[in-house]
């Protein structure tokens, strides 16, 4: 029974894990992939290709302004990042200074990303919470438990926005690296399997910490 009831548990955090990144590929994950896929494959400007990856963020930010009056901070974060990169993109002239400069936008977020976690509030956390709670009142209140009370749980919280943060931040290096030290041609399509590759990267170890903190939810919530 012990066994049955624990496998029933993973499998049922494994399901909220995968709802909790729900939002991270909506807010993140889309944004950057329309814009390089925009700009590196399909040959668009770059004020195009912003543009176009500015228009999922600019939804989510203006849909949750105007149904909660509050801002969603992953998808407004995108949105001013692009605009940011459209002005950018305005004077810069030099091939390889617009390949590096590509990497501001994942870099930029990166960034932010563990800021958050230093600062004690990590970002991804406004995103995963209502995917693991799903508006119920006894997880709701087992995630403040934890946040409150356990150090393990906190942990989980920071190592999952950290996982992301530096997954982006190292995209960026790469791409930078890259724009001065490899061949144009190369980079126009390997800039967009460095992301990709970032992206995928954070999805399989943030897996771990997300899966583990809906676990943990699910588990204090029939503790009480």
């Amino acid at each position: 029974m012990a066994v049955i009831t624990r496998s029933a548990t993973v499998e049922t955090g494994t399901h909220q894990m995968s709802g909790a990144l729900r939002p991270i590929a909506v807010d993140v994950a889309l944004p950057l992939l329309a814009y390089y896929t925009a700009h590196s494959v399909l040959g668009l400007s770059l004020v195009d290709s912003l543009v176009l990856g500015s228009v999922v963020p600019a939804v989510r930010a203006g849909h949750q302004l105007l149904r909660e009056r509050s801002l969603n901070g992953l998808a407004t974060l995108m949105l001013v990042v692009n605009l940011l990169g459209i002005g950018l993109s305005l004077v810069a002239g030099d091939p390889r200074l617009m390949i590096a400069k590509d990497g501001a936008v994942s870099s930029v977020i990166g960034l932010a990303m563990i800021g958050s976690v230093f600062a004690g509030r990590p970002m991804m956390t406004a995103g995963m919470r209502p995917f693991v709670v799903k508006r119920d009142a006894g997880r709701d209140a087992a995630w403040d438990r934890l946040a409150a009370t356990s150090v393990t749980f906190r942990r989980l919280e920071r190592s999952f926005t950290l996982v992301w943060g530096s997954a982006l931040v190292a995209e960026c290096a790469a791409k930078v690296v890259g724009a001065y030290t490899l061949p144009l041609d190369t980079m126009v399509w390997l800039g967009t399997v460095f992301l990709v590759g970032a992206i995928v990267l954070a999805i399989a170890v943030g897996n771990f910490f997300a899966g583990r903190m809906a676990e943990l939810v699910i588990e204090e919530s029939k503790s009480v």
